[in-house]
């Protein structure tokens, strides 16, 4: 497993840095946020220094990715959550260069107005067409 002595979140996989752990496990740790949007807000992080989703190794694709329902379940269940907003943000608005999923507890009312935009819709058809080719041309094969 490789870590970066540099990264809070390998720290805390380590247990170099403290957290108030959620879930353990030998590939994925999840932990409360520390600057939760609200109570129950949880990141769940590969242990191996990994710095967004597209470079997680395919062998971690299912403990991540079991871990990451286990504690939705558990953050929804134990929050008296109605469900949950999941967020990984890649590079962009990344606040650690380590990849992190957020789980989020969401109950209707909470005043959270989680806004995607501005919208920009496409003019035409055509230009949909040519995003789409310029996506298609560059998805990668399974296994890639």
């Amino acid at each position: 497993m490789t870590t970066r002595p540099d990264c809070t979140f390998c720290a805390i996989a380590e247990g170099g840095a403290s957290a108030r752990v959620v879930l353990d496990e030998p590939d994925v740790l999840a932990f409360l946020d520390t600057k939760p949007l609200f109570h129950g807000h949880v990141l769940v992080v590969p242990r191996a220094h990994v710095e967004t989703l597209d470079r997680l190794p395919e062998q971690l694709h299912a403990p991540f990715l079991g871990a990451v329902q286990r504690v939705q379940r558990a953050v929804e269940v134990g929050m008296q959550a109605g469900g949950s907003l999941h967020i990984v943000n890649n590079t962009v608005s990344q606040s650690v260069p380590h990849l992190h999923y957020h789980v989020i507890p969401r109950t209707k009312g909470d005043g959270l107005r989680f806004w995607l935009g501005p919208r920009h819709p496409y003019a035409s058809d055509d230009e949909a067409d040519l995003v789409l080719d310029r996506i298609l041309s560059a998805l990668p094969e399974p296994g890639w």
